[in-house]
């Protein structure tokens, strides 16, 4: 009885969120004609990426800085390539933080490294995106404004970003992401390692890589940069990487190559 009524209030729930959150038509269609990767041949798959892309709306809260003046095509471009990954997997992956941060451009940070003998060093490093354990997940909106015409690149800095917040689910940035029952922790690991391992060596004999070479810096960042292939420009990264696309399709549940409409595919 009581577990009905809890559903029951869920679904209410749920319900008065998608009538708050709403996206009209035209501003939906907008969105998939300037991030084609978003859409999906079957229409369920269609219907859901919308209907959780209201909800994220209804639970997260977005900032602008810089200037930027927040609008309705700017919080929907962002929301809707924020739930590709987790079309399958539940908002629930993202209850961690609540938190957007939206600005007009690349922002620069300051850092500080120790190097063997202790020095610190001080640099600049400028950052399109950044996703930090708790929130907020900070964005550049010209980068995300360009992630439609960027796709066959491979670059994507709202699945970069998330896919980290997804991989610091267990309090740890280091690839590996909360698995599912059906994907051992170890088949993961040694899949992820010898991808790496593989991509580092391209990237040092200064190969063309699909995956964006930035991936070389960790192995977090590897499943970031990798996570950005698969969902935007997935035929050239099964290609060049099938044992990783295998278990990236097994852990996200999605098979993008097979479940976009052919004419709308990048590579």
């Amino acid at each position: 009885m009581l577990g009905r009524l809890w559903r029951s209030w869920q679904r209410q729930r749920e319900q008065a969120a998608l009538q708050r959150r709403a996206i009209p038509d035209d501003l939906w269609k907008r969105t998939l004609v300037r991030y084609p990767f978003l859409q999906r041949r079957n229409p369920a798959d269609a219907a859901e990426l919308r209907r959780l892309t209201s909800l994220f709306l209804d639970r997260k809260e977005f900032h602008a800085a810089g200037g930027l003046k927040l609008t309705d095509a700017i919080v929907v471009s962002i929301a809707a390539q924020a739930v590709l990954p987790v079309l399958r997997l539940g908002l629930g992956c993202y209850d961690g933080f609540v938190g957007i941060v939206v600005h007009p451009d690349q922002v620069v940070a300051r850092r500080e490294v120790a190097d063997e003998d202790g020095i610190v060093h001080a640099y600049d490093e400028p950052l399109a995106g950044e996703a930090m354990e708790g929130g907020p997940v900070m964005l550049s909106w010209r980068d995300v404004r360009s992630a439609g015409q960027l796709a066959s690149a491979a670059y994507n800095v709202v699945i970069h970003e998330f896919a980290h917040v997804l991989d610091m689910a267990d309090g740890a940035a280091n690839g590996v992401p909360l698995l599912p029952p059906d994907l051992p922790a170890q088949e993961w690991a040694q899949t992820l390692q010898a991808e790496y391992q593989a991509f580092l060596q391209q990237v040092e004999a200064g190969a063309d890589t699909v995956l964006d070479p930035y991936g070389a810096q960790a192995e977090e960042e590897f499943f970031a940069v990798a996570s950005e292939a698969f969902f935007v420009n997935p035929e050239a990264m099964k290609k060049e990487h099938p044992a990783l696309y295998g278990v990236l399709s097994r852990y996200y549940r999605q098979d993008p190559v097979a479940e976009r409409p052919p004419s709308r595919r990048t590579g």
